[in-house]
């Protein structure tokens, strides 16, 4: 990436790049499938954190190096945990890529397993490689995902599709990710990370205020009932319209020229 800066992320196994307004999170474990260790989840939920307080960073791409995404959690790290109890309350990397305000393309590249599969859907836009593989394999083990799996694949593809996964644990291609809507896109594998870049480049073109009060309103949207859902979009619409890049907006489009936005 010409002109790309690193971002330190606390450890090896995560590499930050940041490009123009776009940072680039990338698994770097390739000879484990970009599994999560503990200690890469305790460094995402700091990295989160980073990104958020960054006015400089407006989107963010989130993919793996080599032939993965991610195979999810590191099961060979699971019985470290001295008890289920603990298991249950330990900092999570889907829970920390919630956190993140700002909007998240991710650039699937290869596997998307269990819990790689959990962090795609977690991340606002999905673009895949034809090669990318999609599975909730836990079934197959004994468990099934806890990083927000069900509600997630529900929503995206659909009850019945999602219970032909959640319950199979059976991989599904990137063309029928595709058809049901799973991903957005399908990209070839050597150029699944640039398509990914340039769709987040374009959002962090846009006025940082709005982008993080669509990516908030989608949200609001999933868990709402449709009246409160609306009136939520309605204050929402209010607060951004008050901003200062909302009146540079106005400005542009009446003197057409292109608006110069810097999240005030």
């Amino acid at each position: 990436m010409n002109g790309a800066i690193e971002y330190d992320s606390g450890t090896e196994l995560i590499v930050v790049t940041v490009e123009g307004r776009v940072a680039t999170i990338r698994l770097n474990r390739p000879d484990k499938l970009n599994a999560v260790t503990q200690a890469m989840s305790d460094a995402l939920v700091e990295l989160v954190q980073r990104i958020n307080d960054d006015p400089a960073v407006r989107a963010v791409v989130y993919t793996g190096t080599g032939r993965a995404f991610s195979a999810g959690s590191d099961i060979h790290t699971l019985d470290r945990y001295e008890t289920p109890w603990a298991f249950r309350n330990r900092r999570d990397y889907c829970d920390a890529l919630r956190a993140l305000r700002k909007p998240v393309v991710a650039a699937v590249n290869g596997f998307a397993l269990g819990g790689g599969l959990e962090t795609a859907l977690t991340c606002d836009i999905r673009i895949a490689a034809r090669t990318a593989t999609f599975a909730a394999p836990e079934i197959k083990l004994g468990w099934i995902g806890g990083g927000g799996m069900s509600a997630l694949l529900a929503n995206s593809i659909g009850a019945s599709n999602a219970a032909l996964m959640l319950m199979t644990g059976d991989p599904i291609d990137a063309e029928r990710a595709l058809a049901w809507g799973l991903v957005s896109e399908i990209a070839e594998p050597e150029s699944v990370v640039a398509r990914a870049q340039e769709i987040a480049a374009t959002i962090a073109s846009r006025p940082p205020i709005a982008a993080e009060t669509a990516k908030a309103n989608l949200r609001a949207a999933y868990n709402l009932p449709l009246d409160q859902a609306i009136g939520y979009e309605r204050e929402l619409q209010g607060i951004a319209f008050a901003t200062e890049d909302a009146a540079e907006g106005r400005a542009a489009f009446a003197e057409r020229r292109p608006g110069d936005f810097h999240g005030r």
